[in-house]
């Protein structure tokens, strides 16, 4: 069976080992324009599908049941949610905020141990109140907060993953398998050696 999952707006720019893909005719790295991440923040907050200027960027395909009552699918809220995290992440970056394999409880766990920037005990109290949102709103504004953490330290995320934890979150029993994924990256993943490139973080 063929996959027809479209490639999502950060995985059109980032290669699958996480550096920025190259445009064909110029070679030049393909960064997201300032404009287009300036958009996806416009969505924070905001249904999806209310922002049109976010429109371009979606790659969902229309669920045409939820359209006829007016309203989107879950998959669709939560591609919203995740490129408008995206464009709060990769603000002013020039390495790119999204990378395969690294799971939001891996990358919070390079967060944490960055002690000159953040305070273990307050990072894992918002990590929990977090993981334990029992709302997809309430989860995307404890996630922005953490986010805005991340892009401190210019950390990376696998955004394909984020995104399918956002739309999991609307289902019980998909959240605590979400939840555990988190659970298992922030407290058990670390680096193979102190020089492990997996984090995906900069080496400046």
């Amino acid at each position: 069976m063929t996959n027809t999952t479209p490639k999502r707006y950060w995985s059109q720019r980032v290669n699958p080992d996480g550096t920025w893909r190259s445009d064909p005719r110029t070679k030049l790295p393909l960064q997201p324009p300032g404009e287009d991440l300036a958009a996806m923040r416009s969505g924070l907050g905001r249904p999806a599908g209310s922002v049109p200027a976010l429109w371009p960027f979606y790659t969902c395909p229309v669920d045409e049941q939820a359209a006829l009552r007016g309203d989107v699918s879950v998959e669709q809220a939560a591609e919203h949610a995740a490129l408008a995290l995206f464009g709060l992440h990769q603000q002013a970056q020039s390495i790119p905020m999204h990378r395969p394999k690294i799971n939001l409880g891996k990358a919070l766990k390079v967060l944490r141990g960055k002690e000159e920037k953040v305070s273990p005990v307050a990072l894992d109290a918002r990590v929990a109140a977090a993981a334990t949102a029992t709302s997809v709103p309430a989860l995307l504004y404890r996630l922005r907060g953490l986010i805005e953490q991340l892009r401190t330290v210019r950390q990376p995320v696998d955004y394909d993953q984020l995104m399918n934890d956002i739309r999991d979150w609307h289902y019980s029993d998909a959240r605590l398998r979400a939840r555990s994924r988190w659970g298992l990256g922030y407290y058990a993943w670390k680096p193979a050696t102190p020089g492990d490139e997996e984090s995906g973080s900069s080496q400046d």
